[in-house]
Order: structure tokens, then sequence, then C-alpha cells
């Protein structure tokens, strides 16, 4: 075994600038972080690898840690046996993509935390999420340490590890094929015109009718990009019933628990079919996403409910997940200490998931006076028992205001009636939702994972933007443009033209991943539409030319989740499928497609080469890969273009753009005179313009768009209505 480098007992992860490794420097695991000198240990002490892969906010990775990590015996037999090395999913998704995918094949699921048992090469050959400290009665899933104990006499034993060894190989092989573009003959071509169709009647059959959202049973996980996909087919389709299903989706997160109603913002998931309790963390990329697909359900429908749910959720971001230099946090975790309130006198605040969201009638009324109390606890669900441990109440829209309007309600052992103006009671409700809020900033608080990561920055900064051009809220802009920059200064080397992933307490580690990337130069290419500046858009090309270079293979044709000078691992993995973010191929492809149109970059190629290596995969699960399909049916339908040649966007055009559902439209702003292009030529280090703005100057002096689509333009228009006319057209 190594001896602690930090001098004072605590294992390697001391150093670790990661807060989810840094948790576990005190357990009485020997844990290292994934790096050469664990896998030489392993080598050379010929034991296997104990991989465990979690992330700060997750429930039963604390979990599994108090019961099996923090227990010196089991500590002991791990540290005998095995190499045990703690990852950070969140600053590796290439690990973790390689390892969840044989989770995947071998037991049909997957998620944290991830139990991989290795060969000192790094191939699995016992895997599985989390492992209780005792075998359940009844259940074939043996005790942590009782695992543990089997598999080091299995690995000592000269007639069993050859059948591991074997296994681990074989494996291997299949995580490797999984991964593998799957070929397709030269003369093939992207995915059909019909695949977003494809995508949307699978989702459609996929859809919940009853509780809204998408698959029978539980848990219920948001999917934002099947809803946002919905939308876009509803539009281009003029079809009702994506719409159906979409507006559903939205209004079952909007109303459920996996909303914080008195906060804003969104938790992770929840653990029943009826969206009432959560898993309580709450992570950026979510709080991204989700208001993301909020925004996308107002623009089709005009509904202010969205809008709201929008705003509420930005203003999580902004209070509660912002670095104060700019960018953003990663995540709130679902644990924190149980509220005084709760406590007995002397009694001990345990660490309780969801303690700092939930409450009781008898909490509520002592902060609020009637009518009020009383309205509260009806319209959100707070009842006596509650939905969730402890007898406390994860909040939840459960009547209807306007059923409470003129109510008889129980204040106090008297029959009183509510008031009989649905106005005042929403004055009541927000009042108490504030007063609430207020009482509940007092509370102990979710520990808070300070990492910064660029790609889930990049999400931030695309919605943020976005929201701040719908809603007319310039600060909004500013945050995003705070905060890219943050992750530019930080984050980004310019001589070398490489981004990095991880900013933390000034540290500065971990080579970014396609994710990143994509993620990052979507956020930047969005900013540029909101504000018609040409620096976002050539920090978009930036790093839209590093995925062309760095992360796409010329021989299988397609794009990796890894660079390809960066580290060689058992399987090279791809994310092509949308998982809890969207897939970054799919976000990769849809970027260079957009960003083609702005450079003389061959960048169209590589996504449309890559489309084409997965075109089977993607017509076979469309739903599955909607990212993925609806940049496929970007490249084959050709994008919406918007040319806009004005030095300022006119207030009347930025509503109208505003209100529109246009989704894949690509608003391409420029300078009025051609003049004023060259300056923007120069920045971006092109000779002439590109097709997008060429001979696109403003007629007469006055603002001017021109619509586009698959190379056929609408006239040069100094009405904007004029010009969506031709698009209705062209949809």
């Amino acid at each position: 075994m190594t001896e602690s480098s930090s001098g004072d007992g605590r294992n390697r992860l001391a150093e670790a600038a990661s807060p989810y490794l840094e948790q576990h420097a005190d357990n009485p695991v020997d844990w290292q972080p994934w790096d050469e000198d664990a896998l030489a240990e392993a080598r050379e002490r010929d034991v296997p690898i104990f991989l465990s892969v979690g992330y700060s906010a997750c429930h039963w990775c604390h979990v599994m840690a108090e019961e099996s990590f923090e227990d010196p015996d089991v500590a002991e037999t791990i540290n005998e046996n095995f190499v045990p090395i703690k990852v950070d999913r969140e600053e590796r998704p290439d690990l973790d993509r390689v390892y969840q995918t044989v989770c995947q094949l071998v037991t049909g699921g997957g998620g944290w935390p991830l139990s991989a048992f290795l060969t000192p090469e790094g191939k699995p050959f016992y895997i599985g999420t989390y492992f209780p400290p005792e075998s359940p009665p009844g259940r074939n899933v043996p005790g942590f340490e009782q695992l543990c104990r089997q598999i080091a006499d299995s690995w000592a034993d000269p007639e069993e590890r050859p059948e591991m060894e074997t296994r681990a190989e074989q494996w291997t092989a299949a995580a490797q094929d999984r991964m593998a573009p799957t070929g397709t003959p030269e003369d093939s071509e992207p995915p059909s015109s019909e695949i977003l169709d494809d995508a949307a009647a699978a989702a459609i059959r996929g859809a919940d009718r009853q509780h809204g959202g998408f698959g029978q049973g539980s848990p219920k996980f948001p999917q934002p990009g099947r809803v946002e996909l919905l939308l876009r087919v509803a539009t281009l389709a003029d079809d009702t019933e994506p719409l159906t299903v979409a507006e559903n989706a939205l209004n079952a997160m909007a109303s459920g628990g996996l909303y914080d109603h008195l906060g804003g913002g969104f938790h992770r998931y929840c653990v029943d079919e009826e969206w009432t309790v959560p898993h309580f963390e709450k992570m950026a990329y979510d709080n991204a996403t989700i208001p993301a697909a909020f925004l996308a359900g107002y623009r089709a429908t005009g509904r202010d409910r969205y809008a709201d749910v929008v705003e509420e959720s930005l203003d999580f971001a902004e209070r509660e997940l912002s670095h104060p230099d700019g960018g953003f946090f990663s995540t709130l975790d679902a644990r924190s200490d149980t509220p005084a309130s709760r406590l007995d006198e002397g009694e001990r605040a345990d660490r309780e998931e969801g303690a700092f969201y939930v409450w009781t009638p008898a909490e509520v009324r002592e902060l609020l006076d009637e009518p009020a109390a009383t309205l509260f606890c009806r319209r959100y669900g707070v009842v006596a028992g509650g939905n969730f441990e402890g007898g406390t109440s994860v909040l939840n829209e459960t009547v209807p205001v306007a059923e409470l309007v003129g109510a008889e309600m129980e204040v106090a052992g008297e029959t009183v009636d509510a008031p009989d103006s649905e106005a005042e009671i929403r004055d009541l409700l927000a009042d108490a939702r504030e007063r609430l809020f207020d009482a509940r900033e007092e509370r102990p608080r979710p520990p808070r994972d300070e990492k910064v990561l660029a790609g889930w920055n990049g999400l931030l900064i695309e919605t943020f933007a976005r929201a701040g051009f719908v809603l007319d809220d310039h600060a909004r802009i500013e945050r995003a443009e705070s905060a890219l920059a943050f992750v530019r200064e930080q984050l980004w080397d310019a001589e070398d033209g490489r981004l990095a992933r991880r900013f933390k307490d000034g540290d500065v580690g971990v080579d970014a991943a396609l994710e990143d990337y994509a993620f990052l130069g979507r956020g930047a290419f969005e900013l540029y539409q909101a504000t018609g500046a040409v620096e976002p858009l050539a920090f978009a090309l930036d790093l839209a030319g590093v995925i062309a270079d760095a992360f796409y293979d010329e021989t299988d044709e397609t794009l990796y989740l890894s660079a390809n000078d960066g580290e060689e691992l058992v399987a090279r993995p791809q994310e092509l499928t949308d998982q809890s973010t969207p897939s970054s191929v799919g976000a990769a492809v849809s970027l260079l497609l957009d960003l083609d149109h702005f450079t003389d970059a061959d960048l169209g190629a590589v996504a449309r080469e890559t489309l084409t290596t997965h075109r089977g995969r993607i017509e076979a699960s469309p739903v599955e890969h909607g990212t993925l399909a609806m940049a496929a049916d970007a490249a084959r339908r050709g994008s919406l273009e918007l040319t806009v040649a004005a030095a300022d966007l006119p207030a009347d055009w930025r509503e109208t753009l505003a209100t529109r559902h246009l989704p894949g439209a690509v608003v391409a702003r420029r300078p009025p005179t051609a003049a004023g292009l060259e300056d923007w030529l120069d920045e971006l280090g092109l000779e002439e313009a590109p097709p997008i703005w060429a001979g696109r100057e403003a007629r007469d002096g006055e603002p001017t768009v021109y619509a586009c689509r698959s190379r056929t333009c609408s006239p040069p228009e100094t009405d904007l209505d004029a010009a969506l006319e031709w698009v209705e057209k062209n949809l």
C-alpha cells in the first residue's frame, strides 16, 4: 500500500481539488486519484483496482461511504487486497462513460455510486452501483465487505483468476464494440429527413399521459431534450399532439416536487411516477437545460407561467450557484443538517436528504397568519403525516388556486371562508412564499460543490443569453457575458488554443472533454446572437476549430468524448445518446453545422460525416439520440438563417423574434455597412465575408433582414414581418 502523502494520516485525496474527492480524504480507505501512480501500484502489487465513481451531491454515494468506506474493518479489507481509486464523474466524464457502458451492458442499468473491480490494466470483471453493508434478506445481493473478500479470494486462487481475466477481456471487448463507430457504406448519407418525426413519434408513444413526462412507473426524469424536440416538431408540422405531450411534461415538472416552489430551480429527478418527491440535489446542468425547455415552451405557447419558471430558476442559479468572479458552481447537495425546529431539546442534528426544503403544518403556521397559513398548506400539500420522511411535506401544487376561491376551511377549530377573489388569494400565497423563503434561508444550508466546469457553464451561458433576449432582460445577458469572461480567463489557454475542464479555488485541471468545447461553444454562439457582438462568435469559432481538429477521428469518421491526444483508456468513449446532459456528439455536430456559415473552414463536413457514420444507430432509436436527430434534421432540411444588418436590433424586431418559436434558426447579426464588416473579418481572421454576410448590407440606412434556407432566400426586407411571412412558407 502507498503511504499517505499528506503526512497526517489522510489519504492521497487530501491533495485533490475536487470537493467530492476531498470529502473522502479522511476515510480509512487508502483512496487514490486515477493517475499513473495508482495504476502503477496495481500492476506492481498485482492486485485488482476497486474503482468508485460518484459526485458530491449524490445521495447514495454518501450512504455507501458512511456504511462502508468509513468502516475500519471494510477499509482494511479493501486496502490489503485492492488499490482503491476514487473518481469524480463530473471531472472525468470519459472514465465514467467507459465503465457506465460496461455496467449497462452487464446489469442492464447504471448510476452512481458506480462500483467496479478492475484488473491492474483497468479492465472490468465485476461491476455494480450501490452495495449495502450486509446482504439484504431475500435478495441475491452480497454485502459489500463480503463481496470484497470473495473477489480477493478468487483473484488469489490460480484456478479462478484466469476466469476473471477472461471475463475482463470479454466485457472490455463488448464495451469497445458498443462505443465503436458502426460503419456505413461509402455512398451513405446522414439520416433521412423523417428522422425528427420518427423521434417525436417515439417520444409520444413513451409519454405518461396520466402524470406527464415520459416513461411509466418510477423514477421520473425530466427529459428536457424530448420536450424541446416535441416543441420543434409541433412548430414545423403544425401538429397539436407533440405540443400536448410537451405541455403535459412541462406542467408536471412545474407543479410537482421536482420544482422548488419557494426558491426556484429544479432538483435532479423524482423517485415516484407522480412527480411528488425528488432526489433533492440541484445540478447546474439541470438548471440550464430544464429552463431552456420552459423557454421554448413559452415561445411556442405564450404561457406566462413558463416564463415565470425560467425567471425563478435563473434567479436560483444566480443566487446560489454564482462564483463571485463570474462563473457558475456545479451542484448543491441533496442533504443538509436537520433544522432546529425539528429537534427535541438536546437532540443532535443529523444530515438528512431534503431537510432544507420540506415543511410541516406547524412550521408553516408558526410563520404565517391565518388564513394565509391554511391556504398555503392546501395549495402546496403540507399535511399532517406529510408525503416525505419524518412527517414532513415536499411542496407540490396540489390544489388549483381557482378551487381555493371562497372555499370553506377549518382554521383553529372554526370553519371560515377563503377570500372570494382569486387575485387576493394569489397575493396572499405570493407573500407566504416570500416569508417562508426568508425563514428557510436561516436553516442549515446544503453543501455546495464549488467546482466551475467549462461545459456546464456553457449550458448556463446559453440559457441565460437566450432568456435575456426572449424576456428582454439585459441583466441576464450581462450575467452570461460575465460567466463566459470568467471561463475564458481561467480555463482557456489562448496560446495553445486548448481548454481545461475544471477551476476550483484557483486550481485549474483536467483536460476538457468534447462536451466542454461543444456546450461552451453553443453558449458563446447564443451570446453572439443575443448581443450582436463579434467577440463571442470568434470564441465559438475557436472552440469549433478544436472540435474538428482534436476530437474528430478521420479514420473512424466520428467525434469522440476525449481528444485524440488524450489518455488512452481500455475503450474510447463516445456520447451519442442524451443522458442527464445532451449528447456531446449531438451538441458538437449542431454547433459545427451552425458555425459552418461563418468560416472558410469546412466544419460542416465533419458534422455530416459524423451523422453519416451513426445513421444506423440514430434511425434505430431516434428518441434516445434526440440531440443528434435534431442536428440530422438541420443537416437535411438546411438551417433557417436570418441575417440582420443593423447597428442595433430595433426594439420591435427583438420583441417579434423573442415571441416567435423558430426552432433551429440562426440569427446572423452583422454591422450594417461593408466598412463595419471589415473590422469583424479582421477579428475573425477572414479575408472575405462568409456567404451568410456577403453582400447583405443594410438598405437605405435602415435595419435590413435576409431570410434564407438551403441557399434559397427572401428579398432583403426592412420589414421583419414580411421576412417572417417568407419564413412561414419555408419552415
